[in-house]
């Protein structure tokens, strides 16, 4: 006969293995009341796999509300009970992983400004050890994928095995069109890393803001996340934190119900057909571009050479910003975005002024 505890577990395993899967609460558990309601409208939409809330909140500056603490986590444990629910919240030290796992959470994630720092993480998966959970890992404020491949390696090693990524975007200086710069380059990078865990899109905290939030869940969708994580509150404008970017539950099932959900593949032979026909044209592409990119390295170093013989800096000022006007002119009239060319002309400016360099010193 099957027990509650085991029913619970099939429950945490269905949710853990759904695709896409979608988890969804309020920033912070505020009341019994607030946490009870809100889990419950949202399981009222059948859209949300896992109930959210944030028990312990570690704020940027003191002062500001850092949660309501473990006297939440009952809460949390009627609203599963209530709703059939699953739960995850987020842990930064050993005993929050203790007292999370005493009210039966079930599944954990490490918060951004945990993973950056390795021995909190390691508390953390010191306290993890022997216990069968999932967990979620987001990536670091700053954008090191090494500290984000390092949280799951130690987290891993601790025994845990199913073991997730969460992406919510990076502290970016000068940044003013999200909250956290989505970098999704470097999200790209880490699912290239870690081909066989589960990646999470937190566009809540990507945009801090709740006008942007379905172009940006889209964006996670078509780039094949395994799902998202979105803040939910009964009454979002009187949140008692990060107001601004939560949505309610009702907004919430409009809003995925209007994301274009992509497959990763079809079992079309003409599709599969037609792809690959394409991807040999950009391996032929490719290999052309790095046969020129050579030559124009060569070009480089050879002008390297007059600049060491007759005594002249590497760097020419005027001479850069006039390739860099005449390569963004070109590049709109080619249909290439200004910010595209830029950062490729960035990337060959600086492997020419280092092959200079080795010419210069050597």
């Amino acid at each position: 006969m099957e027990t509650a505890q085991t029913t619970q577990q099939s429950a945490t395993q269905a949710a853990w293995s759904k695709r896409p899967l979608i988890i969804s609460g309020p920033c912070s558990a505020e009341t019994e009341e607030q946490v009870i309601a809100t889990a419950q409208r949202l399981a009222n939409t059948g859209k949300v796999d896992v109930l959210r809330a944030g028990i312990w909140k570690p704020r940027t500056k003191p002062g500001m509300f850092e949660g309501i603490g473990a006297k939440g986590l009952p809460w949390l444990q009627q609203a599963k009970k209530i709703t059939g629910l699953p739960t995850t919240v987020e842990v930064a030290t050993g005993k929050q992983v203790e007292d999370a796992l005493t009210f039966d959470v079930d599944i954990l994630w490490v918060g951004a400004r945990t993973t950056v720092n390795p021995f909190s993480v390691q508390e953390v998966a010191d306290a993890l050890r022997g216990v069968d959970v999932p967990v979620l890992i987001k990536n670091p404020i700053n954008p090191d994928l090494e500290l984000w491949q390092g949280a799951v390696e130690r987290i891993s090693r601790a025994g845990i095995k199913q073991v997730g990524l969460i992406h919510r975007g990076f502290s970016s200086y000068g940044n003013t069109d999200f909250r956290n710069a989505p970098m999704w380059h470097l999200a790209i990078e880490m699912k290239r890393r870690m081909p066989g865990l589960p990646i999470i899109n937190d566009p809540s905290h990507i945009c801090g803001r709740r006008d942007i939030l379905q172009a940006t869940a889209q964006k996670a969708i078509d780039l094949d996340f395994d799902g998202l994580m979105i803040e939910s509150h009964i009454d979002p404008d009187n949140a008692w934190s990060d107001a601004k970017q939560q949505i309610t539950p009702e907004r919430l099932a409009e809003m995925l119900g209007e994301i274009s959900w992509r497959k990763e593949d079809v079992s079309s032979e003409e599709f599969h057909h037609a792809l690959e026909k394409l991807r040999e044209q950009i391996n032929h592409v490719d290999d052309e571009l790095m046969q020129l990119i050579s030559q124009r390295m060569n070009i480089a170093e050879k002008i390297g050479e007059y600049k060491k013989n007759n005594n002249v800096t590497i760097l020419q000022s005027t001479r850069w910003n006039e390739i860099l006007e005449k390569a963004t002119k070109k590049a709109s009239k080619l249909g290439l975005s200004e910010e595209f060319i830029t950062k490729y002309m960035d990337a060959i400016h600086m492997e020419s002024i280092n092959r200079q360099n080795n010419i210069m010193n050597n």
